[in-house]
């Protein structure tokens, strides 16, 4: 089994990392049968946060009896010194743990750093000493912030999105990782789900050793394809190279990639799903999308109040309320067509 080392936190773990975030939307009983055949088949890196409602709780009811066979990873969100502990204590409590192998700041607007004020790195430091977590690590999603945490020193880790998608902007960052001995964990290697074929894109962050990629897993024929590249390690064909070039064309470019931060929304719009409805029409059968469920989902996008609080809360800088409009716009001609065919 091909394994990745964390960079100078020395934590080695497999190269299939489970993203416990979609979890989230199966039963206790789903998930711990999930997370049992992941670890019995080699998959021992879980990365969580306490932002993902009961997956820290699912994590610890099923690994209570097994902590030392596993490598966990959470996250808080905490802007303030006392939210940090309490978010610390419940993470431990729910995990039913008494450390964490690499705690996150999740997704931070700044960059924290001893002396910034907010006592945050401070706290870090402070949780590390008396033994509650071992390595700290920063996720995010904007480039300035990521840049200064790997500048800063400070960081054994940095969680970003990358996959075959990904700019000369992102690439910057994996080799700046490389070259300071910084652990690179690749977040949303399925760019959300936009990307559709897992071996292709399992094969692409294969030709870098020193990425760990982690797959967000809520069906148990998703874990059996990850489980059998550990075997079986895909490598980039000339078919896979055609398709990574095609997908680029296609969503290269001002998309959504449904990181989330945008939400929640004034005025009720699910925004992750409706403002990727015109890529999603084109990668999908159109039976999956052009439902009633979805027609309600995108005529909420008509009640936008033009706030400007997704604009400004988008790490790639989009221009969401035109594009929820772009989408609408496209969803209406499909679902006509649709009807014009089934009356």
């Amino acid at each position: 089994m091909d394994t990745v080392t964390l960079g100078k936190s020395g934590l080695i773990v497999p190269k299939n990392g489970f993203g416990a975030l979609p979890i989230q939307r199966i039963s206790t009983a789903e998930t711990v049968h999930l997370l049992h055949k992941a670890l019995d088949h080699g998959m021992y890196y879980f990365d969580t946060a306490r932002f993902y409602t009961d997956s820290e709780e699912k994590l610890g009811t099923a690994f209570a009896d097994r902590r030392d066979k596993v490598i966990i990873s959470t996250k808080t969100g905490a802007t303030r010194v006392e939210d940090f502990w309490q978010h610390l204590e419940t993470s431990l409590r729910l995990l039913r743990t008494d450390y964490i192998d690499l705690y996150q700041f999740h997704n931070p607007a700044f960059c924290p750093k001893p002396g910034d004020g907010t006592g945050l790195y401070e706290a870090m430091l402070q949780a590390q000493q008396q033994g509650k977590i071992r390595h700290i690590g920063i996720t995010n999603h904007r480039l300035a912030v990521a840049h200064e945490a790997l500048d800063s020193g400070l960081y054994e880790t940095l969680q970003f999105p990358f996959s075959y998608l990904a700019s000369d902007q992102e690439m910057a960052l994996v080799d700046k990782c490389k070259d300071n001995n910084i652990g690179f964990i690749a977040m949303k290697a399925l760019a959300g789900g936009l990307i559709n074929h897992a071996a292709t894109a399992y094969a692409y962050i294969a030709q870098f050793p020193h990425i760990e990629p982690i797959w967000g897993i809520q069906r148990e024929s998703e874990l059996d394809e990850f489980i059998s590249f550990q075997d079986n390690p895909p490598t980039l064909t000339d078919e896979m190279r055609q398709r990574i070039e095609k997908d680029r064309a296609e969503l290269c470019g001002d998309f959504c990639r449904g990181c989330g931060y945008c939400q929640p929304c004034p005025a009720g719009i699910e925004i992750e799903s409706c403002n990727r409805m015109y890529l999603f029409l084109r990668r999908a059968p159109y039976s999956v999308y052009l439902t009633d469920e979805f027609y309600d989902k995108m005529q909420q996008t008509k009640q936008c109040l033009q706030c400007g609080q997704c604009r400004s809360k988008c790490p790639y800088n989009l221009d969401t309320p035109n594009l929820l409009k772009r989408n609408y716009d496209d969803f209406m001609e499909h679902w006509a067509r649709k009807q014009e065919l089934n009356p």
